[in-house]
């Protein structure tokens, strides 16, 4: 039978306990023609899994419409996984987070006011069974059981990082769904914090993860990760770390502190194709993700090996020699005492073998190397090194009557008289009371035994030992670049992309409403700005470029936040246009920003006229600490106790003729306000307001209590809607079908200058490449979206611009056999003129 089994001691596959080595790659953030590259890759780095999320929004692209093939063929993907030997982890959600537009939940669900994501909530949850409908059978159809590669299947992603009422419900939900498709593999759900409950509901039949985020240089992994082991062997589960960094330091960490499964997140690099980045929550708050999707693994977005890929090959072959052995370890305490003159482990970490010996995990967290004393034998142990020390290890599975008393490196290969070792500083065996140190490079005998040892980068590549002890080797790779190829001429095409018609208005629509998911739109209409200073622009996202009576303004990107726009040398009817992007929907639950609530839309939001501004910081009553009654009238946030930290609720009534913005001056932390009684909204101090309807409204601000503040000042701006909108849309099938066409233009040669709010459509000759090209852009205020291989690759922003996150925010990927390249370049106004210097095409290296 083709069974996966989960227990206290660990994961058995077919009856055969394994440590699972996974790494993230994902078919969606990669072009078709290179999924079997990058699976061969994974599994020559000596893991023997791979997990991927699987994108509800990218298979259905408007409602009900549904895709799953050519770069979508997740079907395809999951057979080329085992064709390569490898086994799949699938993570169909419905949320899958992964820096992607929405966290992979369809935009068009926060359309329904009713409708609540991520919730035991019928309307939800029936959107859900319509995905899975989709996706399960084809999941089900090449799971390990039924001979496929697909050995567990993950509901949720980090649940406990979000706010949900009914966990129990919601998951048991998600398992019935799953158990109705034929799943039958363990089904998982992790945890993002350490929440165990909050990931799962502890709900029967859904078996809880572990996502870990350590700092590599903390000395207390191993406490921390322990402790979560304990737990769940109480459950008789295992420990799964589904996702944690990417350096095998922490890796090896992870594994002496008893993990099974060890997943580091986003091994294999890859690119935000398109319109698909989220926006997230990485700034302060508030960034865009880059093009490309890189946070450093043991693969580039291009596909290059770095210095972690040898290093997860050598921990690979320390797994693989030992085998089911250290398969059932388990977490013990050192057998022998451990010395160090280097920073290490706060708590060091062991695991008693199956059958004999201890593994003993020594990090070296410092920079330089260090030595170490075990059971009174100095070692050298190499800077930012963890060895696995195999302790007491009996040898007779390899021909041997000896026992290793211990060796200060890794046993990455053992045959018959063979030991080989992996360091970067010569190793130190002790087999009874004989000692030999040998040398990096060289070998040496001892009992019966011959000792080699192997710096990393050669241990990466050792295959097998002969019967007559000769060491085979992989080939050591060769990497070349090509050529830097620098454009100098482009075609600027004559005719732009058309718009859609999408309506006339009385309030701006999001983007959504108007059938926009991922593209963008323009708004635009006339507006009586007369006895007007300030405009109050509420609820915008994602980038907001706005022209008021003419003149292009520097691009809104707040999130959401209210801004006060100044018109005051601005009189009569005046043209207001604004073109909204999407640049992707948020993937995260924040509260500081209205766009980076989970399902929150897209579009112009609110325009506002502000007609007067008045003080309403005094008269607040206070209600808390030991305030009696009659209640004190205090400034706002100006009572005064011993109690630092308490909160301290401040009421008043507001009236208003209009709808008006309460703006909280000087708000350092997160206050509650309530209106009429209602439930409390935060406002913090990235976007310190609160809209009120027109009337009276009773306020109730809820704030700590601050010894050192003399108080808030609050502000009342009474407003007036800007009305009668008219839209157009362009969504991101609709550009593309423009860029993909052929149109006739003229040549332009570089750099070439815009002005701002100036848009221009460029062709560029690129020649067919079989290794893809890096297109590295140079300018200055430009929003730069490209096209290849009838796709659109992704965008940048050159010049004065938000924080990005993900990698390198300056270029884009042409990938190899993609033909053509088109350019929308779009002027932004800024502190320089909008200018493309350079473009340069460069080949990875390979």
């Amino acid at each position: 039978m083709r069974t996966v089994g989960l227990d206290a001691h660990g994961i058995e596959i077919d009856g055969v306990p394994q440590v699972v080595l996974c790494a993230s790659l994902f078919y969606f953030r990669l072009p078709r023609e290179q999924w079997r590259a990058r699976l061969d890759q994974v599994r020559a780095s000596g893991y023997t899994c791979v997990d991927v999320y699987l994108p509800w929004n990218f298979h259905e692209l408007a409602p009900g419409r549904w895709d799953f093939e050519g770069r979508r063929d997740v079907a395809a993907f999951l057979d080329l996984a085992h064709e390569a030997g490898l086994s799949v982890i699938a993570r169909p959600g419905p949320y899958i987070c992964s820096e992607w537009d929405g966290g992979a939940l369809p935009a068009w669900l926060g359309l329904d006011p009713e409708l609540q994501v991520r919730q035991n909530e019928p309307r939800f949850l029936e959107q859900v069974a319509a995905w899975f409908d989709q996706v399960l059978p084809i999941v089900a159809a090449r799971q390990h059981s039924v001979g496929g590669p697909v050995i567990m299947v993950q509901l949720e992603n980090e649940l406990d990082f979000f706010d949900c009422t009914d966990r129990p419900g919601y998951l048991t939900a998600l398992r019935k769904l799953a158990i109705g498709h034929g799943i039958t593999v363990p089904l998982i759900a992790c945890a993002g914090q350490g929440d165990l409950y909050g990931a799962t509901g502890d709900a029967a039949g859904v078996v809880p993860a572990c996502n870990f985020y350590p700092d590599d240089e903390s000395p207390h992994i191993e406490a921390e990760v322990r402790r979560y082991r304990d737990l769940l062997a109480e459950r008789d589960l295992p420990l799964l770390v589904t996702e944690t960094n990417r350096r095998h330091r922490t890796l090896r960490r992870l594994l002496i502190s008893g993990a099974a499964l060890i997943a580091p997140y986003l091994q294999s690099s890859g690119w935000n194709f398109g319109y698909t980045p989220s926006t997230g929550n990485w700034g302060d708050p508030g960034n865009f993700m880059s093009h490309g999707y890189d946070f450093g693994g043991y693969v580039s977005s291009t596909g290059q090996e770095r210095v972690e890929y040898a290093e997860a090959q050598v921990l690979a072959r320390l797994i693989d020699v030992l085998g089911p052995r250290l398969a059932l370890a388990a977490p013990g305490t050192p057998a022998v005492e451990v010395l160090t003159d280097f920073r290490t482990s706060s708590a060091m970490g062991a695991l008693d073998l199956r059958d004999g010996g201890q593994l003993i995990a020594v990090p070296n967290l410092g920079t330089t190397d260090g030595h170490a004393i075990i059971a009174g034998v100095p070692v050298q142990i190499a800077a930012g090194a963890c060895p696995l020390l195999p302790v007491g290890l009996p040898l007779a599975a390899w021909g041997s009557t000896h026992t290793l008393t211990f060796a200060s490196a890794d046993l990455v290969g053992a045959a018959k008289g063979v030991l080989v070792f992996s360091s970067a500083v010569p190793v130190t065996v002790v087999i009874g009371d004989t000692m030999v140190v040998v040398p990096i490079g060289e070998r040496a005998s001892l009992a019966d035994l011959e000792l080699v040892a192997l710096p990393p980068t050669e241990a990466a590549l050792l295959t097998s030992i002969q019967p007559d002890g000769v060491l085979e080797f992989a080939p050591q790779p060769v990497h070349k670049a090509g050529a830097m190829t620098e454009v100098t001429s482009v075609r600027r095409r004559s005719a732009s992309a058309p718009a859609a018609a999408a309506g006339e208005y009385e309030l701006p629509p999001p983007l959504e409403s108007l059938g926009v998911f991922r593209g963008r739109g323009a708004y635009s209409t006339t507006a009586d700005l007369t006895g007007v200073d300030e405009l109050l622009v509420a609820g915008a996202a994602d980038i907001v470029d706005l022209a008021i009576g003419g003149s292009v303004r520097p691009p809104l990107v707040t999130y959401g936040a209210n801004r006060r726009i100044d018109v005051q040398d601005l009189t009569g009817p005046t043209p207001i246009q604004a073109t909204v992007e999407i640049w992707g929907h948020a993937n995260f639950d924040d509260t500081r920003l209205p766009a980076l609530r989970l399902g929150a839309l897209r579009g112009l939001g609110t325009v506002w006229t502000i007609r007067a501004v008045h003080d309403v910081s005094a008269l607040w009553t206070v209600s808390g600490h030991w305030a009696g009654q009659p209640a004190p009238v205090r400034q706002l946030g100006g009572w005064s106790s011993t109690r630092g930290g308490e909160r301290v609720t401040y009421t008043r009534l507001i009236h208003s003729p209009t709808a008006a913005a309460l703006l909280l001056r000087d708000l350092d932390e997160p206050a509650f306000v309530r209106i009429d009684g209602a439930d409390p909204v935060t406002v913090s101090a990235e976007n310190p307001w609160i809209l009120l309807p027109a009337g009276s409204s009773q306020l109730a601000v809820t704030l700590p209590h601050d010894p050192s503040r003399a108080g808030l000042s609050a502000e009342l701006l009474t407003l007036e809607p800007v009305t009668g909108w008219s839209c157009t849309v362009q969504d991101d099938e609709l550009l593309t079908a423009f860029a993909v066409s052929s149109s006739p233009g003229q040549t332009v040669e570089l750099p070439t200058e815009l002005e701002a709010g100036e848009e221009a459509w460029l062709d560029v000759d690129v020649p067919l490449s079989e290794t893809g090209y890096v297109l590295r852009l140079e300018g200055t205020q430009l929003r730069v979206t490209g096209w290849s291989g009838g796709e659109c690759i992704g965008r940048v922003w050159l010049g004065d611009r938000p924080a990005f996150s993900g990698g390198d925010p300056d270029l884009l990927w042409i990938p190899p056999g993609w033909a053509g390249l088109t350019l929308l370049i779009r002027g932004v106004d800024g502190p320089a003129g909008p200018e493309l210097r350079t473009l340069r095409l460069e080949p990875p290296i390979i």
